[in-house]
């Protein structure tokens, strides 16, 4: 590879002429830690002498780069450089211990160029900051020791602490295969799977879980099967509450043998400890949020994500890569097996069984019917109070019903509510009209125990509202949030217990005795032998968001809190609070979210809507997102959509020219409108598409373009 010299006019020239290069291999290839696209290569630098031991590949090093002393990791030593010019002294190894491995390193690198990123934005999610204590305290591989979690519950998963070196494999105690395979026989394609990871073949699977299963469980049997093969598993899990579930789940499963479990809220200490640990592969099995997905776990035979749907597993911060794409790089790339697990099923995931490169894990129809609660949607024909006046009420009659014998039954229901607050969504009473801030046009809401709504962005009270249009001066609420919900049912239901669960507040359990649980999205406690009944309100307004993915994230929410039901047989009722008429509920009412996914695939196959077209967004400052269309080598049968303006939070929509800073309306005659383009091309032309797209921020950054600019591939958000 051809590398351009390094930038040496700040290197003193007294310093450089006493160093000695090195005797074998003088050449450092370095991967530099600057985010500027026109940049994004490795570089040749001179090893001194005296560094020729400490500087291997993988090591933290010093560079003087522009002038300045920046960081970088040594990815190769090489006999001599391609570039003919004067090369630059390494300044010094940071620290011998080689944090990058080659596996990682190619991964970041295909991971920049899959999502047309720099390789030093990718390394900076892989590998965490240098904590030189723990390092220092770890300077031998035998020095890693038992620690103490601090953010562990105490007595609950012992193994998950810092691990000691693993024992020999003839001491390390063995667990009958059959065990693992338990859990999996209700899956006809399950205990092949099993087998394939127990055997290294590069399985991959998508995976349908059983309504009421204990996917964490199946998860850890999993893993179990490729730690007695030898060999390491990587499963990436979207919260720290389903981590802590598969946490215990690993440390029953893996009968001894040590685990960790990364994620971004650990400890600078902790979090460093524990990926030293696994980089000198003392530890093999690992599970973490989507921050452990570059963890370079030796020998991997299994990498796993569990509802891989879920929007956490999308890295928010550049270049903005999904933790299921950067898994299946690694599968393919390390030819090891592939899981792909939930409840329900994404279109991502319908398109890799769609072209074979996947095979579906699923139950059997009677499997499914015994273990499935009964599912309604309220206003069916066979429903409670099907005929009566309430049957189409955000609370019906069959909803009641259901909650009132599960109460009685000694269980617990569950109530999932869209949105969180009290009345969250105002509008006028008469014309129907968005109710909002006579000072910026804000939405109003209505907070529990207020006597008047206030504006949701300036926080102002609006004591005598009038609307804008009609000029009435009453208002109604259009949507209703959990604490309202929870009211409600207190009322009810007057003496059982209401508990919420949702935005700062989220409960990860509750005991299995009777009370009601209002809970957000995602917020669902688990409880010991199920919910008695789940009220799955508001659905309408969950499908009729302005979203892509609206049908296919509302059943997934739908899938995940009826999963947590008892079977039909134990008395389990889910009521669904919209039209039984629509595909996505009757998909939940059969429990079939591979139908759901095949009529969603379809549509978007025909419509040329991801993941069947490469996509990619274009935002930013007017000019910016302009003179980047301009660079734009557009690939063959690419096609641009847009650039269309966007509004932003405070714009006014009689006075476009201002906007809302710091509470107050500045004029904003120089300020240009922000703009987006959506730039589609084939699937088989991605790599073009990303590859125009890179030489789009690379001409930017050399040119010093001015205007922010964000290009993002597969983007999440569409309109």
């Amino acid at each position: 590879m051809t590398t351009a010299p390094p930038a040496t006019r700040g290197t003193r020239r007294s310093v450089a002429g006493a160093r000695q290069p090195a005797v074998q291999l003088p050449v450092a290839r370095v991967a530099v830690e600057v985010s500027l696209a026109h940049l994004d290569r490795p570089f040749d630098y001179l090893v001194d002498e005296k560094d020729s031991a400490a500087a291997r590949p993988g090591v933290r090093v010093r560079i003087r780069f522009a002038g300045r002393l920046v960081g970088g990791y040594v990815l190769a030593r090489l006999a001599e450089s391609e570039h003919q010019g004067r090369l630059g002294y390494l300044e010094r190894v940071v620290s011998p211990e080689p944090v990058l491995t080659a596996e990682v390193a190619d991964l970041a690198r295909a991971v920049a160029d899959r999502y047309a990123g720099t390789l030093a934005d990718v390394l900076r999610l892989a590998v965490p900051p240098r904590h030189a204590k723990t390092e220092a305290s770890l300077a031998e591989p035998s020095a890693v020791a038992p620690v103490a979690d601090p953010s562990a519950p105490p007595g609950k998963h012992p193994h998950s602490a810092e691990p000691v070196a693993p024992p020999e494999p003839a001491a390390r105690p063995h667990r009958p295969a059959a065990a693992a395979t338990e859990g999996w026989a209700r899956y006809p394609a399950g205990p092949a799977f099993l087998a394939a990871v127990r055997d290294r073949r590069p399985a991959r699977a998508v995976w349908q879980a059983l309504p009421g299963e204990d996917w964490p469980a199946r998860l850890a049997d999993t893993a179990a099967v490729a730690a007695r093969a030898g060999r390491g598993a990587l499963i990436i899990v979207p919260d720290a509450r389903d981590l802590h579930r598969l946490d215990l789940a690993l440390a029953a499963a893996l009968d001894g043998l040590p685990h960790l479990t990364l994620a971004a809220d650990l400890g600078p200490a902790v979090r460093y400890r524990r990926f030293l640990a696994i980089r000198r592969g003392d530890v093999r099995i690992v599970a973490g949020t989507r921050a452990a997905v570059f963890a370079p776990v030796a020998d991997l035979a299994l990498v796993a994500v569990f509802d891989d749907g879920d929007d956490l597993l999308a890295e928010p911060r550049a270049p903005y890569p999904h933790a299921r794409e950067v898994l299946m790089m690694r599968s393919s790339a390390g030819s090891c097996a592939l899981l792909v697990g939930g409840f329900a099923r994404t279109a991502e995931a319908q398109l890799m069984l769609d072209s074979g490169w996947a095979h579906p894990i699923t139950p059997d129809r009677a499997g499914l019917r015994a273990a499935a609660p009964r599912i309604e949607a309220a206003g069916d024909d066979y429903s409670t109070g099907a005929n009566s006046a309430a049957a189409h009420a955000r609370l019906s009659p069959a909803a009641f019903a259901a909650a009132r014998g599960a109460l009685e039954a000694g269980a617990p229901v569950l109530v999932q509510v869209p949105r969180g607050g009290y009345l969250p969504t105002l509008a006028c009473a008469r014309c129907r009209r968005q109710a909002v801030c006579r000072r910026c046009h804000g939405p109003l809401a209505l907070t529990a125990g207020a006597r008047s709504p206030s504006c949701r962005w300036c926080g102002v009270p609006e004591a005598h509202f009038r609307c804008a249009a009609c000029g009435f001066g009453s208002i109604r609420a259009t949507a209703v949030g959990s604490a309202r919900t929870a009211e409600e049912f207190g009322r009810a239901f007057p003496g059982v217990t209401v508990l919420s669960s949702g935005g700062s507040k989220v409960r990860a359990t509750i005991p299995p005795r009777p009370a009601v649980v209002v809970a957000t999205p995602g917020a669902e406690p688990v409880v010991d032998g199920g919910y008695g009944a789940a009220l799955l309100l508001d659905g309408s307004a969950m499908l009729a968001r302005p979203d892509l993915r609206a049908a296919e994230e509302t059943l997934r929410r739908w899938m995940a809190a009826a999963a947590l039901v008892r079977p039909a047989g134990d008395g389990g009722r889910v009521v669904i609070g919209a039209d039984g008429s629509l595909p996505t509920v009757q998909a939940l009412v059969r429990w079939d979210p591979g139908g759901h996914a095949t009529r969603e695939s379809a549509a978007r196959r025909e419509l040329e809507f991801p993941p069947y077209v490469a996509m990619a967004s274009i935002e930013g400052d007017a000019p910016g997102v302009l003179a980047a269309l301009d660079i734009l080598a557009m690939p063959p049968d690419g096609e641009l959509l847009g650039p269309v303006e966007l509004e932003e939070p405070g714009q006014q929509p009689e006075q476009p020219g201002q906007y809302e800073q710091s509470g107050q309306f500045t004029a904003a005659a120089d300020r240009e409108p922000r703009l987006r383009a959506l730039v589609r091309a084939p699937l088989a032309q991605r790599k073009a598409l990303c590859a125009a797209l890179q030489a789009v921020a690379s001409s930017r950054s050399a040119h010093k373009e001015p205007g922010a600019v964000r290009i993002r591939v597969d983007p999440s958000d569409l309109f």
